[in-house]
């Protein structure tokens, strides 16, 4: 594998900051560092935050490797496909920013995954291993007509379209869920905000985008899921529409909010996810008010 493509983040002793005190014990007494695969593969366009500069890792690529080595598991970083036929053991969960139709060629050049590999990636995580998908994943593998793609399936929603960047209002619907907790009942953010349809009715819902005050006609719609998790066969999944902007990877409550999604989705702590879909976005498939 092209060593451009593939970089291993380097390990350091757990953190005393930033990782929520609460989890630092059940880090700290696995036997083993998890390993999580960052893919940032795009095919079309390409976001800033995972764009590489020669051999530099891109934006985000740097700062997964550092939160990784503060709470103590370790971030392998490639854009290469196929890393999805070798052997998907050595990772314990799949971090994704990708677009399009990754099967197919891009740009430049980096390799595609193969569609046995798109396979042996969902088994695998149906067989246990986690699964966070980052702002973009739900814009990758897109569904044709009423034919859910099997990865939207596994992901549990479809991007549609985003309007302008704009501050708009996210509402926690699950305050006891890792990372959430200091949150608070809403939180405002500067971001680009995606709407959403195709949702998985096992969702549990985490953050629900408040449309109300947004402008743009995609977001003239009921409020409808933003970020959530549910299992796909025994595998945990994640998913958050954050991520499009290079401020909010710095965001230090950003960053607790992905550290939580990091900590559930390797198994280092549990979490009760009952669906919540109906009670908290009723209308979430309404793509109109």
């Amino acid at each position: 594998m092209e060593r451009r493509n593939f970089v291993l983040g380097g390990l350091t002793a757990l953190a005393a900051t930033t990782f929520p005190i609460g989890w630092k014990k059940s880090l700290a007494a696995s036997q083993r560092k998890k390993r999580v695969l960052y893919f940032t593969r795009s095919v079309g366009f390409e976001h800033s935050v995972v764009r590489r500069e020669g051999d530099e890792l891109a934006h985000s690529e740097k700062i997964l490797v550092e939160l990784g080595q503060k709470a103590g598991f370790e971030v392998i970083c490639t854009k290469d496909g196929r890393v999805f036929d070798e052997d998907l053991g050595r990772f314990d969960a799949f971090a994704f920013y990708t677009t399009g139709d990754l099967t197919r060629p891009d740009r430049s050049g980096t390799p595609p995954m193969s569609p046995e590999g798109k396979q042996r990636l969902l088994d695998a995580v149906a067989a246990g291993k986690g699964f966070i998908g980052f702002h973009s994943a739900t814009d990758t593998f897109h569904s044709r007509g009423n034919e859910i793609d099997p990865y939207i399936a596994m992901i549990g929603g479809e991007f549609i379209v985003h309007g302008r960047q704009q501050e708009a209002t996210l509402i926690n619907t699950s305050p006891k869920f890792p990372g959430m907790a200091k949150i608070g009942q809403r939180i405002r953010l500067f971001e680009e905000w995606y709407a959403l349809k195709n949702f998985a009715p096992d969702l549990h819902v985490i953050f629900v985008q408040d449309t109300e005050g947004m402008i743009d006609d995609c977001y003239q719609r009921p409020p409808f899921p933003a970020t959530w998790a549910r299992m796909h066969g025994k595998g945990r999944v994640y998913y958050t529409s954050l991520g499009h902007r290079e401020d909010i990877w710095t965001n230090p409550i950003v960053q607790e909010i992905f550290l939580g999604a990091f900590a559930w989705v390797l198994g280092q702590v549990d979490a009760d996810i009952p669906p919540n879909i109906n009670e908290v976005t009723p209308q979430a498939n309404q793509l109109k008010r």
